[in-house]
């Protein structure tokens, strides 16, 4: 038997040998249940799967179909990008906000649809026998009447006005059949089934398997992730619900009289109707495939929210719905020889950290629109689609050979039919450029998001909020309307916004740098190691700003050592404005980042060490300036002493230079002790850390942080650079950075072979 049906037999046994009285484990009670694959080997999949249905749960391998999914999830986050993931149509419970809005021809809805806005509560369709026997009285309803009436709340028993609430037996509406007792009284939590039909509910695994432990149904409400109301997703304008059996769980006596006269044939010729006027699963599958492979991103509307504008405008603006992926016979009869691909393309490696990734790819022209692509994707929120274009172009960007086909493509790990599909559109453009990002780059609303985006302290979400909730169409806009509204970073980054988008050259970069390591010398010692990492290491000839990480041999140097050496670059004139100042390592004693920490926002973020985010402006031009200047006056002053004649200048003031653009410079500040773990973190490209972070996670069970790595299960700092013993303790920080990709069980990448964008 396979290890996960195992261990669910394991605590069966367990379960039903502790007492042999004990009746057996009924999960009978239970509404649909769906078990999610994610995270889930095949054989754990299949265990639970088989538990559920021995036990009478009435399983279904469709989601849409459930009412209850079990799941390795704990964030309700993480639930609804599951059921998103899996297009189905739900809303939270409080807010009502549609969360999926897809038909199931796996296209959008249309601009004029209502039930985009409004989803009508889902419809409960009950025989007349069940309804009269479920009907009782109450004292209060809070709801109108159909016809809309406030109800009265103190009506005379059996008045036309009395209210009664419906109690709908969950087997009249195509469940599985339950006894009567689960409908007359109310059953206990873990199995209640009333009131579910238009429920999702998305519960931890560990509630099967506690429950299996302890044999008894545990009650749902401590393992419970996420819980939201389902939604149809169908246009109820062009195919009308009938009018004769639709009820709602609380109606008049005087509606219900009307409806009463349905029976048995006129319920089942009802559901024949509506099974006819189903879609074949033909075609059902087509809308999902369709669905999954569409990403409607442009928008051409003015919204009266940011969150608005995200959930409708993959709508507002037609887009080519995609293509199966078309090959001709020799295409189709094509074979690539394995023995040309390389190791980790056979081997199927998923994580980038475990290939190398050129600086120089021989598909950057490809890459290129792709990255245009994925950065449509975060302007609009698309977090899946991000991640999803970041692992195909890390990917990609790693292959060694010149992509030649779209079955190449497909070969390649984290490359779908998506990805074919565009190799395939832009392999047979006449300009180099893929329709689909030309469409991009036309679109006036994500022009403005990218113009916004573009600013220092202003993000994805931000640059939204600017267009879509304040109306602002450029920079004008926002000094004009919104000055006094934004944060001294942002300020910052609109004044200085032609400046920021100047790259800085690698010879400025080294000079920043000396400059920085001189004053850190000054405020403690010639021992202070000064490393420039970010794209200048990886071999970029150009950076979009500095990134210089400080470390010192002695823990005691390092505490505090930001303040102190931005103090110094302040006060000879090299820093005009410090942004911000994180002591976050200095104020936890230097100790590497706790796996639940106590500092507010200690955790945000890939890092966590003190750092200080600072705009510097180069001195040295001006100051020479000032010495010749200087030389001048004194020149003249000594002349005019002694009366003689003035003589010109040997110092001609030329034209006044324009001054040196402003630049963004990152001071970070790493203890000796783990500066391995921060240089190769500061210095791989984003992709790279990513997956730095998610190897040491999945394979070895351990949170990677550019501060140190520590055991997940315990919070045990891992000492992977050697410094508890002062035998094993690097004295240099390129050794101290490959014994963290030892330790992780990794190859030593250089660093210009982690460029993964």
């Amino acid at each position: 038997m396979a290890d996960g049906q195992a261990s669910f037999s394991k605590k069966t046994k367990s379960a039903s040998s502790a007492s042999s009285d004990t009746p057996p484990l009924d999960f009978k009670g239970l509404p649909t249940v769906y078990v999610l694959p994610s995270h889930l080997s095949s054989s754990e999949l299949h265990a639970a799967e088989n538990e559920l249905s021995e036990r009478g749960a009435p399983p279904t391998y469709d989601i849409k179909e459930a009412n209850l999914v079990v799941g390795n999830v704990s964030k309700p986050k993480r639930a609804k990008f599951e059921l998103q993931s899996r297009q189905v149509a739900f809303r939270d419970s409080d807010t009502g906000t549609l969360e999926v809005v897809k038909n199931l021809s796996g296209q959008t809805p249309s601009e004029d649809d209502t039930k985009f806005q409004a989803i009508k509560r889902r419809k409960l369709r009950v025989e007349p026998n069940l309804l009269r026997e479920s009907l009782q009285p109450v004292e209060e309803i809070a709801t109108t009447t159909d016809s809309g009436s406030e109800p009265e709340k103190n009506a005379a028993v059996g008045s036309p006005n009395q209210h009664f609430k419906v109690q709908v037996p969950m087997s009249s509406l195509g469940q599985s059949p339950v006894s009567s007792s689960h409908v007359e009284a109310a059953s206990p939590e873990p199995c209640a089934r009333t009131n579910t039909a238009n429920k999702i509910r998305v519960v931890k695994l560990d509630w099967l398997k506690d429950s299996i432990a302890a044999g008894r149904v545990q009650s749902l409400a401590s393992y419970l992730v996420y819980e939201g109301e389902l939604a149809d997703p169908s246009d109820e304008s062009k195919t009308p619900p009938p009018d004769d059996v639709v009820v709602t769980t609380t109606a008049s006596a005087s509606t219900i009289g009307k409806r009463s006269h349905l029976d048995h044939e006129e319920s089942r010729r009802i559901l024949e109707r509506a099974r006819a006027e189903a879609k074949p699963i033909g075609e059902l599958i087509k809308g999902i495939q369709t669905e999954k492979s569409t990403r409607r991103y442009h928008s051409s509307h003015r919204f009266a929210s940011s969150k608005q504008s995200i959930a409708t405008s993959s709508r507002s603006h037609s887009s080519q719905p995609p293509r199966l992926l078309r090959q001709t016979t020799s295409e189709h009869d094509e074979t690539i020889e394995a023995s040309s691909l390389p190791d980790w393309v056979r081997q199927g490696k998923i994580y980038s950290c475990e290939r190398a990734t050129p600086l120089d790819s021989p598909n950057d022209a490809f890459i290129s629109q792709l990255k245009k692509i994925k950065l449509a994707r975060l302007l609009t929120n698309d977090e899946i689609g991000v991640r999803a274009y970041s692992t195909s172009i890390a990917s990609i960007a790693a292959y060694p050979h010149l992509i030649s086909s779209p079955a190449e493509i497909l070969t390649l790990p984290g490359c779908d039919q998506k990805i074919a599909h565009l190799f395939r559109e832009w392999q047979t453009s006449t300009n180099g450029r893929m329709p689909t990002v030309e469409r991009i780059e036309a679109d006036p609303a994500l022009k403005v998001l990218r113009l916004f985006y573009d600013i220092w302290g202003v993000g994805a979400k931000t640059a939204r909020e600017f267009y879509h909730d304040k109306k602002w169409q450029d920079l004008d806009d926002i000094v004009e309307y919104g000055w006094n509204s934004l944060t001294r970073v942002q300020q910052i980054g609109v004044k200085y916004y032609e400046e920021f988008q100047q790259s800085i050259p690698r010879s400025e970069v080294e000079s920043i740098a000396s400059v920085v390591e001189r004053h850190a010398k000054h405020v403690v010692d010639d021992r202070i190691q000064c490393i420039i990492v970010g794209g200048y290491r990886r071999g970029k000839p150009e950076s979009g700003d500095v990134d210089i990480i400080l470390s010192h041999p002695e823990q005691s140097a390092t505490a505090g050592l930001v303040d102190r050496v931005v103090q110094s670059l302040e006060t000879d004139g090299w820093i005009t404005h410090t942004l911000t100042l994180n002591l976050t390592n200095t104020k936890r004693n230097q100790e590497t980042l706790p796996y639940v920490s106590s500092i507010k926002g200690a955790a945000a973020g890939f890092d966590t060490l003190d750092k200080a985010l600072v705009v510097w402006q180069d001195q040295s031009g001006r100051r020479r300036r000032w010495t010749e200047e200087g030389e001048d006056r004194e020149r003249g002053r000594k002349e005019e002493e002694a009366g003689a004649k003035k003589t010109p200048s040997p110092n001609p003031k030329p034209t006044p230079p324009s001054p040196p653009p402003h630049r963004r410079v990152d001071i970070i500040i790493s203890p000796w002790r783990t500066i391995g773990c921060a240089v190769a973190g500061w210095t791989s490209g984003t992709t790279f850390q990513r997956d730095l972070r998610r190897y040491a996670k999945k394979v070895k069970g351990w949170k990677f942080d550019s501060s140190g790595v520590m055991e997940r299960g315990t919070g045990k700092w891992i000492d992977l650079e050697g410094w508890t013993d002062e035998k094993t303790r690097c004295g240099d920080w390129r050794e101290a950075e490959r014994r963290v990709f030892e330790g992780l069980g990794l190859v030593y990448r250089e660093p210009w072979e982690r460029c993964t964008g």
